[in-house]
């Protein structure tokens, strides 16, 4: 049944109104107010401002990796937290929107654009179906209380080899006994360590100039054949008052697990841990550059791990060459300070 809008007529009755009536109202009126900012002479001058800001963040976004990490390390701390800065952009635009500025909306609309290209893609589900190989790992925390539902959270999770990171020693055999039913071989180095339901065999440390072991290596006998398996903690990032944000040993033990890398004659590659870094720090690159992301190509969302109450960034990494990423994801949270992730991976023969 068609409605009818009521007006008031001469006599103080009413009579109907075409329906259409109230959507011509609201047009003319739109018109209207388009027509009076047309006519405003401040529209392009208002929210220069606002819209400096907006240009700031696009160029931040764009040339993020001409930043300086002379002072600082301001550009990996910068790219650190990169995708945060759309945060500024829904804020910016209603300040716009309030100063009816045509300049500032212009200007946040190109932030948005830049912001869209770079991390757009990372906001859908990217996962597959398939996948004969479910990798997950995790960064326990030396101080965990429950170290024992730690490693049943993390078994539960379907893996096929699962590796952990800041392993204390008081913990270690904790670990051990409570994953010793999902996992039938394991392999500790250091502060490292790999569980699986698949042999092991060559099993070593990787030295990331440290003075002590936080990096391993080992061959599984998969269901694609055999892959090297690499597990590393690389140092930790500090923000300090008097240096600002420090990172050279963790650039340093960046730089030393991408040349074992580099020298690993498999084909198959598989690298599980804490990296204390992005995708997007430069500082990785010599990880990063030969090494693909299984959340940048198979995640459902940016996948944050660290800080676990609050994440805000994926510090905690799979990665892997010659192997296909199908899936990745973030596992529910245990008594760490880190989310524990997995990823499922097609392999050849």
């Amino acid at each position: 049944m068609t409605q009818a809008y009521v007006t008031e007529t001469g006599n103080g009755g009413s009579e109907p109104e075409p329906s259409g009536s109230g959507l011509r109202r609201r047009w003319d009126a739109l018109r209207r107010e388009l027509a009076a900012l047309r006519r405003d002479p401040g529209i392009w001058k208002r929210g220069v401002v606002t819209a400096a800001c907006a240009l700031l963040i696009a160029g931040i976004m764009v040339f993020h990796a001409e930043l300086p990490n002379d002072i600082g390390n301001l550009g990996s701390l910068t790219e650190s937290f990169l995708p945060w800065l759309g945060v500024f952009v829904p804020v910016l635009l209603v300040v716009a929107v309030v100063r009816r500025s045509a300049t500032a909306l212009l200007a946040i609309l190109l932030a948005a654009v830049v912001w869209v290209n770079l991390f757009g893609g990372l906001i859908s589900d990217k996962s597959g179906p398939g996948g004969n190989l479910t990798v997950a790992t995790h960064n326990v925390d030396a101080d965990n209380r429950d170290p024992r539902g730690t490693a049943r959270s993390v078994a539960a999770s379907g893996a096929d080899v699962l590796a952990l990171t800041e392993l204390g020693g008081d913990a270690v055999p904790v670990y051990e006994k409570a994953l010793a039913s999902t996992y039938k071989y394991h392999a500790i180095e250091g502060t490292v360590g790999v569980w699986s339901k698949y042999p092991l065999t060559s099993s070593r440390p990787v030295d990331i100039r440290l003075g002590w072991t936080r990096a391993m290596r080992t061959t599984v006998a998969g269901p694609f054949g055999e892959f090297g398996v690499y597990v590393a903690h690389l140092p930790s990032v500090r923000v300090k008052l008097n240096a600002g944000f420090t990172a050279n040993q963790r650039d340093n033990s960046a730089d030393a697990l991408g040349a074992a890398l580099a020298a690993e004659p498999l084909k198959n590659v598989v690298l599980l841990g804490d990296l204390n870094g992005t995708m997007n720090d430069r500082s990785l690159s010599e990880v990063t550059s030969q090494m693909r992301s299984t959340q940048g190509a198979a995640g459902n969302g940016f996948g944050f791990t660290w800080p676990a109450p609050f994440p805000m960034a994926r510090i905690d990494q799979i990665m892997v060459r010659g192997v296909k990423p199908e899936a990745s994801w973030t596992l529910p949270r245990t008594g760490s300070d880190h989310l524990p992730i997995a990823a499922r991976l097609t392999g050849r023969k």
